[in-house]
């Protein structure tokens, strides 16, 4: 329990200890032995302690006065039976006191009498200053006065919040500092220099770990050549037309105008190239094997109506799809042709294969209206059959039988091959044909060994009408075929050790790559052929020795085309966490 509150002066209440003693209650007519001396700021009792004269805040004391001072009467109570107080402010004596007069604002003369209150309106009480080191009881009495000579309280709205810099000074009771360029740059700094840097933490991470590029194999080595020397001229024939090409380096020349003719039965070159696309054979191999049916033997009997055919064939037997190619090829027997049509698929569907692999080869000027040939209605032109034959002559099981002077078929007899050119000078044959309305034809092919390339060449001459009129064509083609084996040469293209180009990892680094052999090209005088730089079948490694090979470099194309493997110069090394870094790809 709390001990009891210690009593004030006499006919007062108890003070409450528990309160900060603020006010001190003074009776009517008593005087106040802590009261300052006239003159002082306030009203009240003289003090015996008070400044003297000239202190600043104070009145003038009385003159001479050596002992306790004369109290001053102090003023009656307020109307309603009141009692007076003192207000002793809770601030340092710098801070100014409230005026104790009845008008607000105007301090009164020392010594003035106070006017007496009214019934209407009390003067207000007198508040004197007292001293700070006295403790003045505090009585209920005088609390409550207080309360009701305070000013009216009002109601405030709250503020709005203030910025986070304002609040700290608020906190720390230290002032915001005050706004600068300086100072502003500082805290945008501190604000934004962490999101900076996470985002180039982040930035790091994700270039780290993001896949790298695939490497690349580009040529730096001239991307063609050309050979030196004036044009060629060829030894082409009187009439007719005429084509002339080498596979993989382009066409040697051509003669006259190259339109729709008559080809008789050169036309089984595209009955046998057929027949291979639809069934393959193997090396070595004889195929599918073919039955015989009897129109096949019904038209081996058309001989004697001057058509070319094989005509020991029986009904029921069998022929391999090998000796069905060689009776096309070879003797050109008409019946095995129609055989071969029926066989894959019926002849009217076969016949539209022969037109639809015309076009994929693009010889637009042909038109196939049987598999034999024997129909005028089958024409094409010497450079569309060039094209086929440079076809063929990438077939080597039937080029194998095509360059044959002779075919024994499975009778034992013999049947020799109309081509006249095989298998002289490198000859590989291909096919003839000849009849009243197209005149004697040839599609011929034939090789000649060039520095380290077999170099094949095609050529085709159409419309020969002297007598024999395949003779004739197999003249015309004889002197150009050994005209262009004449004017082919081989020069050197790249040196082996010659950059040929480098590998690029996407990240700026290069690595050369060089031939790893001496490259020959062959063509004939003012002849460009293209050069070409790949890489392998299998995709360029992110890491090599030096040495690997890594690509292959080319030199004119189809079957005459040269190739080269090319290899690293120096290490290829793995880009460095520098590049993944600043790589922008």
């Amino acid at each position: 329990m709390k001990p009891p509150a210690p009593a004030g002066p006499a006919g007062d209440e108890p003070v409450d200890s528990e309160r900060t003693a603020v006010f001190r209650a003074i009776k009517p007519g008593t005087a106040n032995p802590t009261a300052p001396a006239p003159g002082a700021t306030g009203q009240g009792t003289a003090n015996p302690t008070a400044p003297t004269p000239g202190s600043a805040g104070q009145g003038a004391a009385t003159p001479g006065a050596a002992g306790p001072r004369t109290a001053q009467p102090v003023p009656p109570r307020a109307v309603g039976g009141e009692r007076a107080s003192t207000f002793v402010p809770l601030r340092s004596d710098d801070a100014p006191v409230r005026p104790a007069t009845g008008v607000p604002g105007t301090p009164p003369a020392p010594g003035a009498p106070r006017a007496a209150a009214t019934p209407a309106a009390a003067a207000p009480p007198v508040r004197t200053p007292v001293d700070p080191g006295v403790r003045t009881p505090v009585t209920r009495e005088s609390v409550e006065r207080t309360a009701r000579e305070s000013p009216e309280r009002t109601t405030q709205q709250p503020l709005p919040p203030k910025p986070p810099l304002d609040m700290l000074a608020d906190l720390t009771n230290n002032p915001p500092p005050p706004p600068s360029a300086a100072r502003t740059a500082v805290r945008r700094f501190k604000i934004y220099a962490p999101i900076l840097v996470l985002l180039a933490v982040v930035l790091a991470v994700v270039q780290l770990v993001r896949p790298l590029p695939t490497p690349t194999l580009k040529v730096t080595a001239n991307t063609s050549y050309t050979f030196e020397g004036g044009a060629p001229s060829l030894p082409w024939p009187k009439e007719g037309q005429a084509y002339m090409a080498a596979a993989g380096l382009g066409p040697v020349g051509t003669f006259g105008e190259q339109k729709p003719v008559a080809i008789g039965s050169v036309a089984k070159a595209m009955t046998a190239y057929v027949i291979l696309k639809d069934f393959p054979m193997k090396k070595g191999e004889k195929g599918q094997m073919i039955p015989v049916d009897k129109t096949a033997v019904e038209d081996g009997k058309k001989e004697t109506e001057g058509e070319s055919t094989v005509n020991n064939l029986k009904e029921g037997d069998k022929i391999s799809q090998e000796d069905a190619l060689s009776a096309i090829m070879i003797p050109s027997a008409n019946n095995v042709a129609r055989l071969l049509a029926r066989w894959d698929g019926g002849q009217e569907a076969f016949v539209k294969k022969m037109n639809d692999t015309a076009k994929e080869l693009g010889m637009t000027n042909t038109t196939y209206t049987d598999p034999s040939g024997l129909d005028a209605t089958t024409v094409s032109t010497a450079e569309d059959q060039v094209k086929l034959g440079l076809k063929i002559v990438e077939m080597p099981e039937l080029i194998a039988i095509t360059k044959k002077p002779k075919w024994i078929d499975p009778t034992g007899k013999e049947w020799r091959n109309y081509n006249d050119l095989v298998p002289f000078n490198g000859s590989l044959g291909i096919k003839t044909g000849s009849t009243t309305k197209a005149g004697g034809n040839l599609l011929f092919a034939a090789e000649k060994k060039v520095g380290k390339t077999n170099q094949l060449i095609v050529g085709a001459v159409l419309g020969q009408h002297g007598v024999p009129i395949l003779g004739t064509a197999i003249a015309a083609s004889k002197n150009i075929m050994l005209a262009t084996q004449k004017m082919l040469t081989a020069a050197p293209v790249v040196k082996k050790g010659s950059v040929v180009g480098y590998v690029d990892d996407g990240l700026g680094t290069r690595v050369p790559v060089v031939a790893t052999a001496d490259v020959e090209a062959v063509g004939w005088p003012t002849l460009t052929i293209a050069i070409k730089l790949a890489d392998g079948a299998t995709q360029l490694p992110q890491t090599a020795k030096a040495g690997s090979e890594i690509g292959m470099l080319t030199v004119g194309e189809g079957a005459s085309q040269v190739k080269v493997p090319v290899a690293l110069q120096s290490d290829l090394t793995a880009p460095g966490i520098g590049k993944k870094l600043t790589r922008v790809g």
